[in-house]
């Protein structure tokens, strides 16, 4: 019933981003990136993937114009994930070589409007459609014949994640010998997504044998489309699977030639993982502390504030911060937790610590994403930190989903 008091002493790694950012001038919240840690998450990456398989680049999770021009060079790979019509155009303007899968599969009219809007640039690369269903492959072919484009298709597989997609069975095999009779189509590949297996239990041997079963899935498929179509696995350009809960799982694999990754580089807490346990967090929410109380005060309910300081150590200090509602946690100042009781606020959020929080009004609360996708297209610039001083300014992508 009595809980553990979790505030003390704050960690240095923050108290010299804090010095940084003050010496930079900077007094509202932003989006941190330490970019020394990036590289070395980088340096793991290369480290982790088998020579085999070659990398795709998660657009979403890193949308970030210079982060990912680091990872490709880094990583040498022009293989990306995109997920809508603006991230094709915005990441054929940043690599003319870009080879594009879609993350997801896009409405019809949406890749109609990227053929009307495309620069010859983005057209000059390499794109993949996603398709997930007879019906959207008809859609796509309608469009082909359309406008007269020879169309790179990629079939989305259900290998257990039971979002949507084919499974080996007749469905496929319609869509195979409907791709194969279309003039306008090609088969390029297959994306096999598979996070489910980041949250199969270990003990017992569970996600070993969902890896297995989700394997043995992608290569029936495989299998079933050498037989209707004769094209052999390896001639596929794209034999796509896993994303960063899980890429590690791999090691050399006949079945896969690529695999996709993006937020294990910069880590939000969405991630930490035993798979991920080698990478650091790389991306930080900074917001000052607007107000520092001596103690929590919940409205209304005054009297009973008393018996819950009393049970609850960690309500001893009340921090009002700058904006707040993210898609976040607080890990510095030490045992900083939201308040459901005072509920959440996107213009002055509560925080609570317990009796050794040591922060003054101005200085900064750091929070780690849970995310990487939705909170680094949510401040603006992102404000990067060498690891001794904040050296430059770096605009996201335009907001899409």
């Amino acid at each position: 019933m009595f809980r553990t008091d979790h505030s003390g002493p704050r960690q240095s790694y923050f108290l010299a981003l804090q010095k940084a950012l003050q010496t930079a001038g900077i007094s509202a919240p932003c989006l941190v990136l330490d970019r020394q840690i990036l590289l070395q998450n980088i340096a793991q990456l290369k480290a982790d993937l088998p020579a085999s398989l070659a990398l795709r680049i998660v657009a979403k999770s890193l949308p970030v114009p210079e982060i990912l021009t680091l990872v490709r060079q880094e990583l040498n790979s022009h293989r990306f994930m995109t997920f809508n019509g603006a991230m094709l155009h915005q990441v054929a303007a940043l690599d003319p070589k870009a080879d594009q899968l879609l993350g997801k599969p896009l409405p019809v009219a949406a890749a109609a409007r990227f053929f009307d809007t495309a620069t010859p640039q983005a057209q000059a690369g390499q794109i993949h459609w996603l398709i997930d269903s007879t019906e959207r492959l008809q859609a796509y072919n309608a469009l082909a014949e359309a406008r007269g484009e020879v169309l790179n298709i990629a079939l989305e597989l259900d290998v257990g994640l039971h979002r949507g997609g084919f499974a080996p069975g007749p469905d496929l095999a319609a869509a195979l010998h409907h791709i194969t009779d279309a003039p306008l189509l090609r088969l390029s590949g297959f994306m096999g997504y598979e996070a489910h297996l980041a949250k199969a239990p270990t003990a017992f041997g569970w996600r070993d044998k969902a890896h297995a079963k989700a394997m043995g899935l992608y290569d029936a498929a495989l299998k079933m489309t050498q037989e209707i179509t004769g094209i052999a696995p390896q001639d596929l350009a794209v034999r796509n699977t896993a994303g960063s809960p899980t890429f590690r799982l791999y090691q050399d694999n006949q079945i896969a030639n690529e695999l996709a990754v993006g937020s294990a580089l910069v880590k939000p807490t969405d991630f930490d993982t035993d798979l991920l346990s080698a990478y650091r967090p790389a991306l930080f929410i900074a917001s000052p502390a607007l107000k520092v109380l001596p103690q929590v005060q919940i409205p209304i309910l005054e009297p009973l504030d008393p018996l819950r300081r009393a049970l609850n150590p960690n309500l001893a200090r009340g921090i009002f911060i700058h904006g707040g509602y993210w898609k976040a946690l607080p890990v510095d100042p030490p045992g900083l937790a939201y308040n459901g009781l005072y509920g959440r606020s996107s213009n002055q959020e509560l925080l609570t610590g317990g009796a050794a929080t040591q922060i003054a009004p101005d200085e900064f609360v750091f929070l780690r994403p849970t995310q990487s996708e939705a909170v680094l297209l949510q401040f603006g610039d992102i404000v990067i930190y060498d690891g001794k001083t904040i050296y430059d300014r770096w605009s996201p992508f335009s907001t899409s989903a």
